[in-house]
């Protein structure tokens, strides 16, 4: 587990991360803001009581999270909501375009049952349906405390997938989850919902937002500058192509 700043910390990720907590979870961040935290993504569920010890270890009150954020519905970023609102009792605030498939846990429109096929995800994980308490859409403004965070509708990874734009008092960080990655890197996958078109889009729509630090949903992550990693990106897609696959 990672401070990384007075207002963020890492405290969970896996294979593809800082292996925090369980192998296929992505990079779970809280940010605090006085008394009240919030949490970015839930991770994949079997490891929630690893990010929960991680959270404790950083000198941090689970029970003080009001809300958990999540960016997008694949599995390792909203498979663990279910247990972390068990644990801490906090709201569950999620895209309006992904609501109805995170509260009945609809396996076959994530690429879950997909993914079980070929071995990415073990066979016998079951995501949990889990209660929706607020739904939220493109510029919504979204509270933490005495901050603010803007939800970015950035499709194209998936339907419905997000970046979060906080505005903290030591710098502004975008959360750019499966959007943008260091390098420029995107995750393009055969599936359903994939739009090339849609990612261009978004990724051309993330390049007119000024932000100091890039925190991506896995690998590494930009403290400042981290806009460079958006233009790179955008460059790759304004050549006909895609900009480099993170996985692969």
């Amino acid at each position: 587990n990672m401070k990384l700043t007075e207002e963020v910390y890492l405290v969970g990720g896996g294979d593809y991360s800082f292996n925090l907590s369980h192998r296929l979870d992505v990079h779970v961040y809280i940010i605090k803001s006085g008394d009240d935290l919030a949490m970015i993504d839930a991770g994949f569920g079997p490891g929630t009581d690893e990010i929960l010890q991680n959270i404790a270890n950083d000198g941090l009150d689970a029970s003080k999270i009001k809300q958990i954020f999540i960016t997008h519905y694949h599995a390792d970023h909203a498979g663990g909501l279910a247990p972390m609102k068990r644990a801490t009792g906090a709201k569950v605030v999620v895209p309006k375009e992904a609501a109805h498939t995170i509260r009945v846990a609809d396996a076959d429109q994530i690429g879950l049952n997909w993914a079980k096929r070929f071995g990415f995800y073990p066979k016998d994980y079951e995501w949990e349906p889990c209660e929706v308490d607020e739904e939220f859409q493109d510029g919504d403004r979204l509270r933490i405390g005495l901050l603010e965070m803007e939800a970015i509708a950035t499709p194209g990874h998936c339907e419905g997938h997000y970046c979060l734009l906080l505005r903290g008092n030591d710098r502004s960080y975008l959360f750019s989850s499966d959007a943008v990655f260091w390098g420029g890197a995107v995750i393009v996958q055969n599936v359903p919902d994939v739009s090339v078109q849609d990612y261009a889009r978004s990724v051309a729509k993330l390049a007119e937002y000024d932000f100091d630090a890039l925190l991506p949903g896995h690998h590494m992550i930009s403290m400042r500058n981290g806009k460079r990693h958006v233009q790179t990106a955008l460059e790759g897609f304004d050549r006909i192509g895609l900009p480099k696959q993170l996985l692969g």
